[in-house]
């Protein structure tokens, strides 16, 4: 698995990574974000959307679970999930999560709570950490692909 690390000290930079993660995506993709409550998650996902074509307010999905984002404002159908409310991975099939993915990319927060996509050869893993003891820094990305990213890594 490949790794590498990039800092992104304002949220210029973490857009610019947003947009350089977007170019790479293909449907079926899985952006599994971690990180700390705060970590700058949510920040990304809308950087990924932003960078696709979406123009409009993205809500955190903590409450809703999902919402998806589709042509033709989107240049490839997306699924943004915050797993943090589940209990267990099995609610995943309660929540229909299979139907949303179908050809679309995931924007997975707290994906340990879904039972984690690492095993997925399209799963591209970032671990959002603080820059420096007080956060003031920014953040630091740290990226691991599954194999279907090799050649893409952002």
């Amino acid at each position: 698995m490949t790794e590498r690390r990039e800092a992104l000290p304002d949220l210029a930079a973490m857009a610019a990574f947003g947009a350089r993660i977007a170019a790479r995506l293909r449907a079926g993709d899985v952006v599994a974000l971690t990180g700390g409550l705060g970590a700058g998650k949510t920040t990304l996902a809308r950087a990924i959307l932003a960078a696709l074509g979406h123009e409009g307010e993205v809500p955190s999905p903590t409450f809703t679970i999902i919402e998806s984002y589709d042509f033709p404002s989107l240049r490839l159908p997306v699924v943004h999930a915050d797993f943090y409310r589940l209990e267990d991975p099995s609610e995943l099939a309660e929540i229909g999560l299979d139907d949303y993915r179908e050809g679309a990319v995931l924007l997975a927060e707290w994906p340990d709570h879904a039972g984690g996509f690492e095993r997925e050869p399209g799963c591209l893993s970032i671990l959002l950490e603080p820059a420096g003891e007080s956060g003031e820094g920014g953040r630091i990305a740290i990226a691991r692909a599954g194999l279907d990213w090799v050649g893409r890594m952002p």
